[in-house]
């Protein structure tokens, strides 16, 4: 790392060299002002801070540990995603979006020295634990986690499988935290799943965006198709789903899309300015689609509903989104460091941008849960009801129940879905084969 006399001669270039840059004609305050470097009354104000830093802190710091915290400082004042990333971090970052890492199934994210849970990864210790959307972790094994040292309070959360870790959560509405153990493992997350719900009607459940979404999707939804059942609607569960990568939100719509545009990137560079458009191909041929959302719905999730939504191809249904709507572009650096960059926002395909709004369902639920009544009424509701009643010429004796993966009885969302689901069914005759494209 450069020394404080390399470093103020760099900034004083730099700075002089923005001046030298300047153009000679009288500007207004507001185009100087954008058009600014760093002026020399800037970098004598960070040598003096770096100088005093040096010379008075409480302990002796070495000019890399300083250098870091700038950078870390510099990127974290600009929005929550953007980031610097040392190699150990890139890994992470690369083992997350591969499906498999050390860990706790979290997916976090940092605010004003507040860790928050954007969403827990199905069938992960965060997720058997308790741990739910709107979390706030306010202590790691007793330690509080604070604006210091918030980043490494994340890396903490990663660890050896089979070591424990307690967490001090305050659930969302809650004025007390509680203390949550939990078992790191190693993660590995099937981001999708698909079964019959009841005959004609699928369920698919994406919990990530990860590089192989979008293909393990299409065999799910093969494997379903080759049992030979018509589809008469599809429930696409995007509930708690924290994101992933661009690409495969944009596969992922494009399984239930046979054209129209899925998302578009706006940002500074040329580069960043991208549309996305769907080939033909709606593998679900065209049934009635009902998309399950929550407020740990984030950002490639977000695309999705927002694609599907937008080209009128599914009902939404749920809670509003979390509303992240950026795009971060991974730079890299030497030594194997890395810079996590915010360098364009996206736009659904009506052209609105959903970052920091969410995308509000068509039909609104609240975060209920359905049980069952300790002693249900018996009701009489037809001569056949009743005991020792007399039989009737046509009358059949009761068929066995079919054997089906209802919906589970607490999930009311699902169940609601299924209502709204089969009466869209009820407009539209079940479906064949899938159109070819």
């Amino acid at each position: 790392m450069p020394s404080r006399s390399l470093l103020f001669l760099a900034l004083s270039t730099f700075a002089l060299a923005s001046q030298a840059d300047a153009p000679a004609t009288p500007e207004t305050p507001e185009a100087a002002a954008a058009k600014a470097g760093v002026s020399i009354e800037d970098v004598r104000t960070f040598t003096a801070v770096y100088n005093l830093v040096k010379q008075a802190y409480v302990e002796d710091v070495g000019d890399k540990r300083l250098m870091e915290a700038a950078i870390k400082g510099l990127l974290s004042g600009l929005d929550p995603h953007s980031e610097y990333l040392d190699s150990r971090q890139l890994t992470d970052l690369t083992e997350g979006t591969s499906g498999a890492y050390d860990g706790l199934g979290l997916e976090v994210l940092t605010i004003d020295g507040v860790l928050r849970v954007i969403a827990p990864i199905d069938d992960t210790p965060a997720e058997r634990g308790g741990i739910k959307s709107g979390d706030i972790i306010t202590r790691i094994d007793a330690k509080p986690v604070s604006s210091e040292n918030v980043n490494e309070s994340v890396e903490l959360l990663r660890g050896n499988p089979g070591s424990s870790v307690v967490l001090t959560v305050l659930h969302e509405g809650e004025s007390v935290p509680v203390d949550i153990t939990l078992k790191r493992e190693k993660i590995k997350v099937a981001s999708v799943r698909a079964r019959w719900l009841e005959p004609g009607y699928a369920y698919v459940r994406v919990s990530q965006f990860q590089e192989e979404t979008g293909a393990e999707l299409k065999r799910k939804f093969a494997k379903l198709r080759g049992k030979d059942l018509p589809i008469r609607g599809v429930v696409l569960d995007l509930r708690s789903n924290p994101g992933g990568l661009l690409t495969a939100a944009v596969e992922v719509s494009d399984v239930f899309l046979d054209s129209g545009v899925i998302v578009s990137t706006r940002g500074r560079l040329d580069d960043i300015d991208l549309s996305f458009s769907a080939t033909a191909g709606d593998l679900a041929a065209a049934a009635p689609l009902v998309i399950l959302v929550d407020r740990g719905t984030a950002s490639a999730a977000e695309i999705v509903a927002g694609a599907l939504k937008d080209n009128h191809r599914g009902l939404i249904l749920g809670q509003k989104t979390f509303g992240k709507g950026s795009v971060q572009t991974v730079l890299p650096l030497e030594d194997g460091h890395a810079v996590k960059l915010t360098t364009a926002r996206y736009y659904t395909p009506s052209g609105v941008s959903i970052q920091a709004t969410g995308i509000v369902p068509d039909i609104e639920l609240r975060d209920l849960k359905l049980a069952v009544r300790d002693a249900p009424p018996s009701l009489i509701t037809s001569e056949r009801d009743l005991p020792n009643h007399l039989k009737g010429e046509e009358e059949k004796p009761e068929a066995a129940a079919a054997n089906t993966e209802a919906p589970p009885l607490d999930d009311y969302a699902l169940n609601e879905a299924m209502h709204v689901l089969k009466a869209m069914a009820l407009r539209k005759p079940a479906t064949g084969a899938p159109a070819k494209g």
